[in-house]
């Protein structure tokens, strides 16, 4: 039997598939850990200022591509592909590159985000080494905002 479905119906169909890939997409999520062996060591104590930032060259390279990838491994199913935000979490582009977006991001890595005891964020650095998180946030400085 065919069904034939208007335009209504279709866009109905396709809203609802979102909501719910959205639904699924923010239920318990164990970040993956990422190999940060050819990045420069941080240490264990965690720094105020990104110390990625102003390297260049080859290992600024090897910053960005890790960053991507540990972004889009562990990031992206709430933050966006690509950087770009899907409205569900804060746009992380959107934080200056200075001490002030640092700081915001240093605190929220380290200690996720609750609200009314639901986990909306876990705890990325019991997961992610300082090597893993601040090659993200360099990552995210480099994505072009719209």
């Amino acid at each position: 039997m065919t069904i034939l479905l208007n335009v209504k119906q279709k866009c109905l169909i396709a809203c609802v598939s979102v909501f719910s890939f959205s639904l699924a997409a923010h239920g318990p999520v164990t970040p993956q850990a990422v190999d940060t062996s050819a990045l420069p060591a941080l240490g264990e104590e965690w720094l105020d200022t990104n110390p990625y930032r102003e390297l260049t060259g080859d290992i600024r390279t090897k910053i960005l591509k890790l960053g991507a990838s540990a972004y889009n491994q562990n990031c992206a199913r709430c933050h966006g592909l690509g950087g770009v935000s899907g409205g569900i979490a804060p746009d992380l582009r959107e934080l200056p590159a200075d001490y002030d977006g640092d700081e915001w991001y240093g605190y929220r890595v380290q200690n996720g985000a609750v609200r009314n005891g639901a986990v909306y964020m876990p705890k990325m650095s019991e997961y992610l080494s300082q090597e893993a998180l601040w090659s993200i946030r360099t990552w995210l400085e480099s994505v072009e905002k719209n």
